[in-house]
Parts: structure tokens; sequence; C-alpha cells
């Protein structure tokens, strides 16, 4: 599992380029975001409680099933309870939630909760 997430974060198994395959690496870019603004990221780092993963990626929506795959197996691997993570496509104002329960994978819509202004 390493292995394959170093793969697809661009750090081993090829340049880290998008090729015309099912299953390129898909968090491998960096730079400048174009379309969210901000910068691209992917970075795995090994802590005192295991690894820590961030990724701030423009993704297609082509490449959207074996995302949820991927992380799908993170939250199987997780020893995180609750949230994991959130995923916003570019589309939306407000991110779903990813949570981790007992190694299940749910996600939260956020954009259903009632709005309060401060």
């Amino acid at each position: 599992m390493l292995s394959e997430l170093r793969r697809h974060l661009g750090h081993e198994g090829g340049d880290g380029l998008a090729d015309e395959s099912d299953d390129h690496p898909v968090w491998a870019a960096r730079g400048p975001a174009r379309r969210i603004g901000g910068v691209l990221v992917g970075e795995l780092i090994r802590t005192d409680q295991g690894w820590a993963l961030t990724v701030r990626q423009e993704v297609h929506a082509e490449s959207m099933a074996q995302i949820d795959a991927l992380i799908e197996v993170l939250a199987f691997h997780s020893a995180t309870e609750g949230v994991i993570g959130q995923i916003r496509f570019y589309e939306d104002e407000i991110p779903d939630l990813l949570l981790s329960r007992s190694g299940e994978l749910v996600r939260v819509s956020l954009s259903r909760l009632p709005e309060t202004k401060l």
C-alpha cells in the first residue's frame, strides 16, 4: 500500500506525469493550482503515530473512481477514527468531510447543513 501511495504522489515508479492509462499517478502535480488557486501539493510523512498524508490537487472527473478507491483503502488502514480529510469539487463552495468509522469510509456533506451567520 505504501509503495502504491508513493507512486500516486509521484515519488516512485515513474516521473509523476499522467499517462494515457487508467492507473496514472493522481496526486503527483506540484506548483500553482490553475482552477482552485493556491498550490498543488502531495506529502507523505512518517510520524510517531504512523503516517501523515496531505494532498491538495485538481483532479479530473475521469479520475474520481480511482481517487475514491484510494481514499477507501486509506480509511481502511487508518488508525484515526473520525475526520480523516475533506474533498471539494471545483464547482462546490463547501467541502464534504471524509470520516473513518472502524476502517470504513463515510462521506458527510456539509452543504446540507443549515447556514448560520456569526
